[in-house]
């Protein structure tokens, strides 16, 4: 392996291990010890719930290849994926707050387990209805659980302040540190000649570790529990507050802008790395891409200490870092003409490159507690599942129209349409702080104070 990668991982190591140990008392919030075993419990779930999904990922597409299926077939089952988690997770994910998010988060994985078991049958339908069940699953993860923990923390009436703090802590543990080891043994048990399948397998095993923490100290949560709101109802409540808040409407765009980036990205960072057939170490990138998003969780984390910091306001210097990050490939195909040769190491624009794409992913981890921040102080209690699983809607529509077209265009133009986005995003989110500013109450007229004061005889 070359020294490049090496160096980059152990910069960005020393990185993170120098904010993480540097922190002053103004980086640090002080929190209760209810708090804190409550922060903690959700910690080890939520850990638990990653691990099961980071175990599958890197090998969905190997073991497809394995079965003998094609490009064509693998990328219709990937399609069904993301269309499943549009229309039945829409649905499913609603349900969380008529029935319960700990209900729900159960639901999660038991659909996940049941995902990981059809991974052992080589029959293309079966396999297609693994991909719906964890296309439903996915937008579980990424609604009920939310849903739930910021429900409960107000419940106990802990803190506003403390939420950031969950927020971060659980981006840097399970999008970060069990990211990286989970990618690790996954690697350890395709190497022990388990098969390709023995991923799916642990994964199983974690999400079921998971589920009876979740059954055994988990209490109900719920939303609007109205028996006479039907599933319809649920939907044109979270539509008509969408579309009368204009703050709920703009945090919507920005979320499937970015996140729409960020899912292209995945597709696109290894035939940008590698356009000529490069040997590129991938899962060591990979590691090094999830040290950049905790390096990002860590700055998020500072970041919210700080009540006088609003996320609305640094957001938008980070929505415009990440678009400058990815328009980095539009530039080199400028710059650099094309090559015929095949083969050999990483070239030395495909290392600008991947310092960029590590920009980006520090970008994504501050992204994910921010927006989990913002989505806390906009979103109604009453639909938050609901509304939080809508913003998913164009999210997965643009992934889907991506995996379809992803050969009808050329990379430079996909990473240029993703840096765009991002830009809009950052647009958007200035628009979100100017209306968060108007909300927030006026200071009294020095006059008016005076009167208004109590006189003290």
């Amino acid at each position: 392996m070359e020294m490049f990668y090496w160096l980059v991982f152990g910069g960005l190591a020393a990185i993170v291990g120098t904010l993480e140990l540097s922190k002053s008392n103004q980086d640090r919030v002080n929190t209760s010890s209810a708090f804190n075993a409550f922060k903690n419990n959700y910690l080890v779930v939520y850990s638990l719930m990653m691990a099961g999904d980071w175990l599958q990922g890197p090998y969905v597409y190997y073991l497809y290849t394995t079965y003998g299926f094609g490009k064509g077939e693998i990328g219709q089952l990937f399609i069904a994926g993301f269309g499943s988690s549009m229309l039945f997770g829409t649905i499913v994910g609603s349900l969380a707050d008529k029935h319960g998010r700990k209900r729900a988060s159960v639901t999660y994985c038991i659909t996940y387990i049941l995902s990981c078991i059809t991974k052992h049958s080589p029959q293309y339908r079966v396999l297609m209805v693994g991909r719906i069940l964890g296309g439903i699953a996915t937008s579980l993860l990424f609604s009920s659980f939310e849903s739930w923990l910021v429900a409960e923390h107000n419940k106990r009436g802990f803190e506003q302040q403390w939420l950031s703090l969950t927020f971060s802590k659980a981006i840097f543990l399970g999008n970060g540190l069990v990211a990286i080891l989970a990618g690790l043994f996954g690697n350890v048990l395709v190497d022990l000649n388990l098969g390709p399948v023995a991923p799916f397998d642990a994964a199983t095993i974690f999400l079921a570790i998971g589920m009876t923490i979740i059954l055994s100290t988990w209490t109900e949560n719920y939303g609007d529990s109205s028996e006479s709101k039907d599933l319809f109802t649920q939907f044109k409540g979270a539509a008509v507050a969408i579309a009368s808040d204009e703050k709920i409407a703009v945090l919507g765009a920005i979320q499937s802008l970015f996140e729409g980036s960020m899912y292209t990205f995945v597709f696109l960072w290894t035939p940008a790395l590698s356009p000529n057939d490069e040997d590129i170490p991938h899962g060591f990138i990979f590691a090094t891409f999830m040290l950049s998003s905790m390096l990002g969780s860590s700055l998020a984390s500072r970041l919210m200490a700080r009540p006088s910091l609003r996320v609305e306001s640094y957001m938008q210097l980070v929505f415009t870092i990440s678009a400058a990050a990815l328009s980095i490939p539009v530039i080199t195909s400028f710059l650099v003409p094309a090559s015929n040769k095949k083969g050999g190491g990483i070239s030395f624009f495909g290392c600008i490159q991947l310092l960029g794409f590590c920009v980006f992913e520090a970008c994504v981890g501050v992204f994910w507690p921010s927006i989990m921040k913002m989505r806390s102080q906009y979103i109604p209690e009453e639909a938050r599942s609901t509304i939080m699983n809508f913003f998913r809607i164009p999210l997965n529509i643009f992934v889907c129209v991506v995996l379809y077209n992803v050969d009808a265009f050329p990379i430079s133009f996909m990473f240029g349409m993703c840096s765009a986005f991002l830009f809009v995003a950052s647009i958007l989110q200035r628009r979100l702080l100017v209306l968060a500013e108007n909300q927030r109450p006026k200071p009294m007229h020095k006059e008016l104070e005076m009167e208004a004061a109590p006189l003290n005889i």
